[in-house]
């Protein structure tokens, strides 16, 4: 009897190992489209309505998080909804002027946005409320000149150079930490780098080609999202309109692209294997910089060369809800701490124009900054931002934060920081092979783009730009790649002289 329930449950447990067998077996089939999506935000998703637009349907979107949106990212805070990452429309439509195409998805998904005045300024120091209003108001001046000394240069293709140089040059001077402070609202708050950090030449035409209607801009305008949706809402709004279920694949990141000239084969970290004739890659270049993903094989030294060479910044906003306001009643505040960088910009949440009655001020840092934050708990980092605090409001009794929050975008793998940035006197054939494809694995993001690299309309126009490239290929359209430069060592046009 023993033996036979013995032999009986033997049979049970094969049993059941074979029915667990099957579904996991069925998971590793490869999966087949013409095209796929890797990443699913802006330029993912505007790539596949791209292709839908052009009758080619077999498309999917291939997604790391549980939701579309990319590094539009909402959360909960404070009973309210906040955003981690992408927040403004930066640029929006001047007169009957070009206008920018996230503003159209905006008003098509009736965002709820709202101006926001960087100029609404209150200003303080280490020592308390101190006005240096002149300061900041210097520092916008220094920043248009800045703009207009780079014009000729960008003309006559001279040799770029630091921003700091650039700011040197156009006659800025930066003596003290209130002139620093201010510098850093006109420039680090935007490049989340410093200016020694940026290309001169490339902030420039960035900020002109945006910010500028006469030099081809939309306007100086920036809404900020205070949508309780989340700014997300307008990328999953837009997919909503024409992808299905089964062209989306959420909670799936790739740990291995493999390509050739007849396909692309994706393998993700669960095991499961996806071709596609086509594919194009969404991925920042701080995943691409990480080796967070392998390529098979890997990618030509030209590729990884223009990959290295640009810059990854990353731009923090550090969350505190409090039980009362006690701050400032303008939009902005401006801290000048004696280093520099050191949580300069202060937003208020609780302010009529935006989120009234939220109790949340909110403090941004950048680069290096950024990176040094996200090696301290949580606990540490309230801590300093109190000490700062209580240096803002030293005659004030300040109440502890109820809430307390901010995104680690540096050291997730499946960001890498928050948005790219020109290093000064990077080369524009490292650019071009940037966005060069290798076989049928194509490369699209805010980083390719020329003109508006650290921006969602950057993101919006590359994803756009890529998918008509892919369908020219697709269709055998003589035009295919033609966008695209061969790829090749980039050199100097004057060598060095290396006898003096």
């Amino acid at each position: 009897m023993v033996s036979s329930l013995k032999a009986l449950w033997i049979a049970l447990v094969c049993a059941i190992g074979t029915i667990n067998a099957l579904p996991q077996e069925k998971r590793t089939t490869p999966r087949h489209a013409q095209v796929l999506i890797l990443g699913g935000g802006i330029t993912g998703v505007i790539a596949a309505r791209t292709f839908k637009q052009a009758g080619i349907n077999n498309i999917l979107v291939i997604e790391g998080r549980e939701e579309l949106g990319g590094r539009m990212r909402s959360t909960e805070f404070g009973g309210l909804t906040v955003e981690l990452g992408a927040n403004w429309i930066q640029g929006t439509q001047t007169g009957n002027g070009p206008i920018n195409p996230i503003l159209t998805l905006a008003r098509k998904h009736h965002l709820k946005t709202q101006f926001n005045n960087f100029d609404d300024l209150t200003t303080y120091d280490d020592t308390g409320l101190v006005d240096f209003i002149d300061a900041a108001n210097q520092a916008d001046t220094d920043f248009n000149n800045f703009n207009i000394v780079a014009g000729p240069r960008v003309a006559n293709a001279q040799v770029d150079m630091t921003a700091s140089a650039g700011y040197r040059l156009s006659g800025a001077k930066i003596l003290d930490k209130q002139a620093a402070a201010a510098q850093y609202l006109n420039f680090d708050f935007e490049y989340a780098q410093t200016p020694q950090e940026s290309s001169w030449l490339a902030a420039s035409w960035n900020n002109n080609f945006t910010f500028v209607a006469e030099q081809g801009g939309f306007s100086e305008a920036n809404l900020m999202c205070i949508d309780q949706r989340g700014y997300k809402t307008i990328v999953q709004g837009e997919a909503e309109d024409f992808l299905t279920s089964d062209e989306i694949l959420l909670n799936a990141v790739v740990q291995n692209i493999t390509y050739s000239s007849t396909g692309v084969s994706v393998t993700l970290t669960n095991g499961t294997v996806i071709t596609g004739d086509y594919a194009l890659c969404t991925f920042s270049v701080g995943v691409l910089q990480h080796d967070d993903v392998t390529f098979i094989p890997p990618l030509p030294a030209f590729k990884q060369e223009a990959i290295s060479s640009i810059a990854m910044a990353t731009y923090t906003k550090i969350f505190l809800q409090f039980p009362t306001k006690f701050w400032f009643d303008t939009e902005m505040g401006l801290y000048a701490d004696p280093e520099r960088g050191r949580y300069p910009i202060w937003q208020s949440l609780d302010h009529p124009k935006f989120l009234p009655g939220s109790r949340i001020l909110f403090v941004t840092v950048t680069s290096d900054f950024s990176q040094r934050v996200e090696a301290f708990t949580d606990e540490q980092v309230q801590a300093e931002v109190m000490d700062v605090v209580h240096n803002m409001f030293p005659n004030i009794e300040v109440p502890e934060p109820n809430a307390f929050l901010f995104p680690r975008w540096h050291s997730d793998p499946l960001y890498r920081g928050s948005y790219s940035n020109w290093p000064p006197s990077f080369f524009s054939g490292h650019h071009e092979n940037l966005k060069l494809n290798v076989d049928r694995l194509y490369f699209a993001g805010e980083a390719t783009s020329v003109k508006f690299f650290g921006f969602l309309h950057g993101a919006y126009f590359e994803g756009l730009n890529m998918a008509n490239i892919i369908i020219s290929c697709i269709e055998g359209n003589s035009t295919c790649n033609t966008a695209l430069t061969n790829g090749g060592e980039v050199t100097n046009s004057v060598p060095f002289d290396l006898n003096n």
